[in-house]
């Protein structure tokens, strides 16, 4: 047994990875991870811009595509048979769990962010070009992107919510969960087959936070490198007070799953922070942790598989009034944060399919 595995077997949360890519597929390198202890797997337009180009593993399918459509429906039509096969390796850990994990999310085009009818639209297209039930679909935790989680919520499909960067958007996803629930158990809706996550930004909280700290004098950086497990220890104590009472416990009389806090963004980016700050330090029943595979062979390695995730949370509060006596204001954080999580996720989707307009002009010329 792996640490990985006394991570979900003694503390109920889900480790998946934040990777995806053919080779590893194709090669048994995903299946060996999941035979160490990964119950799922996230990707993202960075993760198809650094795959899918450099790899000659797509160059077949990609040739016969490009002759007969357009660049970004053969990326669309090479993304779905990766996920598709990736769904098909997890399978067992879904059909094991009873369908609690095993997913596998894709996600709709970053370029939707601002459209709620364009991403309900997406959305619906992804799941029914996939139509296996270990499938999450992510939108983002935009302002457009809330609504429509909620119309897939009531639809019965499975969701992950991404790109949530603060305590209050984090209130809205779990609204537009439950409200969603309630809909489609309105509509005669089999209430145990919706799954959701919300994925909830971490590391990259306290890059920006850190940022403004120095700007702001904190030299010493004394309230430095907390925020960050701070705001998500935060969000937990929000998740469990939202998923009890009455209106909570009518949905799972009916077979209701919560939707579970996945942490996102948990690489540590500044090298003086110990490599599992962000692991390590949001372990509990209920999550997810989604990690890149560096993090994954770290916890492998040295991880501590005991609960944190609610440790202090006085303390965690305390210190986001630190933060704010300090100067540092929490919700432009979030706001920044989320633009720049769109605008990173745009640029990589934008050169992604350049790099590949690049192979198909290149193809097309015998070079």
């Amino acid at each position: 047994m792996t640490r990985l595995h006394e991570l979900y077997s003694d503390q109920g949360q889900s480790p998946w990875i934040d990777n995806l890519d053919r080779p590893g597929i194709l090669g048994g390198g995903l299946a060996r991870l999941v035979a160490e202890g990964i119950r799922g797997v996230t990707s993202n337009p960075p993760i198809f811009e650094e795959a899918m180009p450099a790899s000659d593993a797509y160059d077949e399918q990609f040739a016969r595509l490009v002759g007969r459509g357009s660049v970004e429906s053969a990326f669309w039509d090479m993304a779905v048979e990766d996920v598709t096969h990736a769904c098909e390796v997890l399978r067992p850990v879904h059909d094991q769990s009873g369908g609690a994990d095993g997913f596998v999310s894709l996600e709709v085009s970053p370029a939707l962010a601002s459209d709620t009818a364009g991403t309900v639209e997406a959305a619906r297209g992804l799941h029914t070009r996939i139509s296996l039930p270990n499938l999450m679909v992510k939108v983002p935790a935009t302002e457009a992107g809330v609504p429509a989680v909620r119309t897939m919520i009531a639809e019965g499909r499975n969701i992950n919510v991404t790109l949530i960067f603060s305590l209050p958007r984090y209130e809205q996803v779990i609204e537009a969960y439950i409200g969603g629930l309630e809909a489609f158990a309105a509509s005669g809706g089999e209430l145990a087959r919706v799954h959701s996550v919300a994925s909830f930004f971490v590391s990259r909280v306290d890059t920006e936070v850190d940022r403004r700290l120095g700007r702001l004098g904190d030299r010493a950086g004394k309230l430095s490198g907390k925020a960050a497990v701070a705001q998500a220890r935060l969000a937990y104590e929000i998740f469990q007070r939202r998923f009890s009472g009455p209106r909570w416990e009518a949905l799972s009389s009916r077979g209701a799953h919560v939707q579970r806090p996945l942490w996102a963004s948990t690489s540590t980016k500044n090298p003086a922070y110990p490599d599992l700050l962000y692991v390590d330090s949001l372990i509990g029943p209920d999550t997810v942790n989604t990690m890149p595979d560096a993090t994954v062979a770290a916890f492998l390695d040295h991880g501590t598989p005991a609960r944190t995730v609610d440790t202090d949370t006085d303390g965690a509060r305390a210190h986001l009034d630190r933060l704010a006596e300090a100067g540092v204001d929490m919700a432009d954080v979030s706001r920044v944060l989320e633009d720049e999580g769109v605008a990173s996720f745009s640029k990589s989707f934008d050169q992604l399919l350049q790099a590949l307009t690049d192979k198909a002009n290149a193809l097309r010329s015998g070079s």
